[in-house]
């Protein structure tokens, strides 16, 4: 864990200093946070309820934070739990397998006034969204968010050589996938 990492998580754990250092882990961590989210529900405003759902567990649930990994994958986790769970309902709520969500959730896109993708961005969300879940979210992780197979382990609790085997077999659906459209 790093030096500052380590600062902060002490400030967070102090309850004098915690409505402080909550402030500023949410000044660092929002926006990846957001994008992490985003990448997986694909709307704005359901984005926005999950991530706020996750700061409030976050606040929660930092007492209880060992270090075993780095804070930031641990709000990931939260980050991604709270979005599979939030499409796991969703998917039960409106009658749909989580493939036929996936394609409602790429047809919205296209209207989404916070799109600011193209065509070929289109296109690939598309691509994406035909994967299984597991290469999607390590897709999207590594794509979209450039981490680490290491952190990406940390945060999926998953083996690093696994990771690079969804990600090397969703790269290739994908490029099939361009290849046909």
């Amino acid at each position: 864990m790093k030096l500052e990492e380590g600062i902060l998580l002490k400030r967070l754990q102090d309850p004098k200093t915690l409505k402080n250092a909550f402030g500023e882990l949410f000044t660092l961590y929002n926006e990846r946070l957001y994008w992490h989210i985003r990448n997986m529900v694909k709307d704005h405003d359901d984005t926005d309820d999950i991530l706020q759902n996750t700061f409030i567990k976050i606040f929660k649930n930092i007492h209880s934070f060992k270090g075993d990994s780095k804070l930031y994958s641990w709000m990931y986790r939260i980050a991604t739990n709270e979005s599979l769970t939030f499409l796991n309902n969703k998917s039960k709520r409106i009658h749909l397998n989580s493939e036929e969500l996936q394609k409602n959730l790429i047809e919205n896109l296209e209207s989404d006034i916070y799109f600011e993708g193209d065509e070929i961005q289109l296109k690939l969300q598309k691509a994406i969204a035909i994967l299984p879940e597991k290469q999607q979210l390590v897709f999207n992780m590594k794509y979209f968010q450039e981490l680490k197979y290491r952190e990406m382990s940390d945060i999926l609790g998953t083996s690093e050589g696994a990771l690079k085997s969804s990600y090397h077999i969703a790269v290739k659906k994908i490029e099939e996938y361009l290849k046909l459209d």
